[in-house]
Order: structure tokens, then C-alpha cells, then sequence
């Protein structure tokens, strides 16, 4: 019988913000897959937890070394307990390698679920939490940074990013200059931890603030896209249109391709080809 990869949630800071359910799963799990083994014997000391399973490290520069051993654990019918630093294994931590292998080996994977500093820094962020995205860690270089940012210009979700704290500053700036000075961000540091701050502000204010230098773990939340507004005639809404068409569209997808450019009605644009088409 195959066994049990099960994904848990580790504390971002406060050990008591896990529950009973983690300490279980530690106590009884058969191997420990852990990104640090320092980190696991310092969270069961404050847990109260004694393990008796094997410890694996379980990193990224062996995560596909240790994918066999594992998967062989598993397929004996073991217990395998996947714990990464801080939060949700897989969520731009080690883990997903893992994960799907156990699935297409047909091991049952679950989890016990547990913080998460991208819905953490979400809920405090004081920025829309209806409809967020979550992009990982932004790239190191200004140009690809730049070019991440500027894919998202337009990204009406608000939008989460993992950020080093001596890149922070470079990192708001290069947002201050293609998203905007005066978007509004969160930056949230040392989420539940002693020294925890939440700074709130638009981009601009926020670079020049972590100029000053800034220390801990980085959450960055910024504020999607806001709605746009277009004015255009019903003459020019139909001549796009047919410029669409021209192009080789059918009516249709032309009409399609106008409403996701100017953000208008459907019924808008369609009036106005009709419109235009009359006598």
C-alpha cells in the first residue's frame, strides 16, 4: 500500500499560531522531508513535539536528489511530512517537485493547512482582497524587473510579490516608474514576528523610505490596475472595429478585440457597428 505525503503549514514567526494537527503529524510522521533541519529541531523544541521519524533535508539544491528516496518511503506505505522555513510548502518554496511526482505515483497528498504570508500580508495590506494574484519572488536585475512590471501595468487584481530586503528599495522604484508614483502598495516585514511592520503608502513614498534601509522578510502588495476609462465616439468605436476586420477578423472575434482593448460594453461596441452600418 502506498503512503502519505502530507504538506504542513509552518509558522511564519509565532509557533503557537500552528495547531493541534501539526504537532500530531510531526510526532507520528515517519520521515520528516525538512528545508532545515536547524529550523525543525528549534520548532519542536517550542512545540512541546518529540519526532521519532527520519529527517531528510529537503532544499532546493536537492530537491531532485532526494525525489527517489522519498517516493520509495511513500510506496512502502510511509508517512512523509513535507515542512518548509514558513508557510505552505510549494508556494515559492521546495515542495511542488515533490508533489506532483507523489501524484502521478498515485500517493494520496494532503495537507494541515497553516499560515500563509501571502494571504497574511493580503488581509493587513488594507488594498481590495476580492480578487488578488500571487507572481513569487520578483526577478534580481532593474530591466527584468522593470519588464515584470510592465507586463502587469494593467492588472486590475491585486497583486502580491516576494521581495529580499536589500532589494526592496530598487524594487519600489522600478514599480514607481512603470506602474505609477502615487499606486498604492503595502509593504509588510517580519509578518507576525516581534518586530512586525506594515507600511502602507504609494510606491514613490514607499522607495524612499526603504532607501533608509530595511531588515527581515519582505511581502510586497500593490494595488491593481485601476479601471480605465476610454471616450471614444461610436464613429471611431465602429472604426475600430473594421480595422480589426481588415486585418483578417471576423466580426465577431473584431468586436471581441475592441472590448478587451478600451474596456467597453460589448453591447456599446456592437451598437455602434450596427450603427454605423445603417443607411
Amino acid at each position: 500500500m502506498s503512503g502519505r505525503l502530507v504538506l504542513g503549514g509552518a509558522p511564519l514567526g509565532q509557533p503557537g499560531d500552528v495547531g493541534p494537527r501539526l504537532r500530531a503529524v510531526m510526532a507520528t510522521a515517519d520521515v520528516l522531508a525538512v528545508e532545515d533541519t536547524r529550523r525543525l529541531h528549534r520548532l519542536a523544541a517550542d512545540l512541546e513535539v518529540t519526532f521519532t521519524g527520519r529527517v531528510v533535508t529537503f532544499h532546493e539544491s536537492v530537491e531532485q536528489a532526494r525525489l527517489p528516496g522519498l517516493l520509495d518511503a511513500l510506496a512502502s506505505g510511509a508517512t512523509v511530512l513535507l515542512l518548509t522555513d514558513a508557510g505552505m510548502p510549494s508556494v515559492s518554496d521546495p515542495g511542488y517537485t515533490l508533489v506532483r511526482a507523489a501524484i502521478e505515483a498515485g500517493v494520496d497528498v494532503t495537507s494541515v493547512p497553516g499560515p500563509s504570508a501571502v494571504t497574511t500580508a493580503l488581509a493587513v495590506s488594507g488594498l481590495p482582497v476580492d480578487r488578488f494574484c500571487f507572481e513569487g519572488f520578483l526577478p534580481r536585475r532593474s530591466g527584468e524587473r522593470r519588464s515584470t512590471f510592465t507586463a502587469l501595468a494593467d492588472e486590475r487584481r491585486t497583486m502580491v510579490f516576494f521581495e529580499s530586503p536589500h532589494r526592496l528599495a530598487d524594487a519600489l522604484t522600478d514599480a514607481a516608474a512603470v506602474l505609477g508614483p502615487d499606486r498604492q502598495a503595502a509593504v509588510c516585514r517580519e509578518l507576525t514576528k516581534t518586530y512586525e511592520e506594515i507600511r502602507r503608502g504609494g510606491l514613490a513614498e514607499l522607495a524612499a523610505w526603504a532607501a533608509e534601509g530595511v531588515k527581515g522578510e519582505i511581502t510586497l502588495v500593490v494595488a491593481g490596475a485601476p479601471e480605465r476609462v476610454v471616450e471614444l465616439t461610436a464613429a471611431e468605436i465602429a472604426a475600430a472595429v473594421f480595422a480589426e476586420e481588415a486585418a483578417g477578423e471576423t466580426r465577431k472575434d473584431a468586436i471581441r478585440a475592441v472590448v478587451t482593448r478600451t474596456g467597453l460594453p460589448k453591447r456599446t461596441v456592437f451598437d455602434a457597428v450596427v450603427a454605423a452600418k445603417s443607411p
